[in-house]
């Protein structure tokens, strides 16, 4: 068990000044931070108790959110780093086991359907990886190999909930009109969109097309200050076993 001195802040303050080095040096999206996990452990700190406990159910919850393990490693080193105390093999060995056991426990997603874009969520695009990688398999080959994912991404901060609902209505009607039929894609978070699309030798190429309709289109529409200028747009590779693709969309969508 880790002691600590008796002078710790209040949990509030502790918490924030957390808050503050993870966001400075290592969290991705401040919008995902908080959890009530984040308070229990800082009550644990506050009464003097053990922390693991605590710290593996923060670990858990971590990686039900998509974050990355050493994210959350990272996050927690920040915590150390606002009491001044170097993390111990047991709070490391804690974080670590709620994540893993967070990966454990993730099942295959089923379909939703989200409501501003029209769009599926991450969970039909889950299920419809699923196929990929069983089609890759009978033809003796890999899921990257025929199959990549056209990212989109086109997130703002403090945007207000109409001009929200606008983007993303427009943003759906946009990747509709690029991709047509037959192209499965998801909104998997606040401003980010998904595509699966197969690999061609045009694909760099058609995501940068898909980047000059969207910056148009908000033109268009009055929503230029609604979305990310310049606005994101990658391919990214399929990684070697479907669960990790289930991953990948649940870290893309932080």
């Amino acid at each position: 068990m880790t002691r600590f001195p008796t002078d710790i802040p209040k949990s509030a303050g502790l918490r924030e000044r957390w808050r503050t080095a993870s966001m400075a040096a290592v969290w991705l999206r401040p919008g995902d931070w908080y959890h009530p996990a984040v308070d229990a452990l800082v009550e644990a700190l506050d009464a003097g108790r053990d922390p693991c406990a605590a710290v593996q159910r923060l670990g858990t919850a971590r990686g039900l959110a998509g974050v990355g393990m050493g994210e959350t490693i990272d996050d927690l080193a920040c915590l150390y780093r606002a009491l001044k105390l170097p993390p111990d093999r047991h709070t490391l060995r804690a974080i670590a086991v709620g994540w893993a056991e967070s990966q454990e426990s993730a099942t295959t997603r089923s379909g939703v359907r989200d409501p501003a874009t029209g769009l599926p969520t991450a969970d039909y695009l889950a299920q419809r990886l699923l196929e990929v990688y069983g089609e890759a398999e009978r033809d003796g080959t890999t899921a990257d190999a025929i199959s990549c994912l056209v990212v989109l991404d086109v997130g703002v901060e403090a945007l207000d909930a109409w001009r929200r609902m606008t983007r993303s209505a427009a943003v759906g009607h946009t990747l509709d009109q690029v991709f047509g039929e037959g192209h499965p894609m998801a909104v998997v978070s606040d401003g980010l969109y998904v595509v699966l699309c197969r690999r061609t030798e045009g694909m760099r190429q058609l995501a940068q097309t898909l980047r000059r309709v969207v910056e148009k289109d908000a033109e268009i529409l009055g929503l230029t200050s609604a979305m990310r200028r310049p606005t994101r747009v990658w391919v990214e590779n399929l990684p070697v076993s479907h669960p990790d693709a289930v991953r990948l969309l649940g870290q893309l969508g932080r």
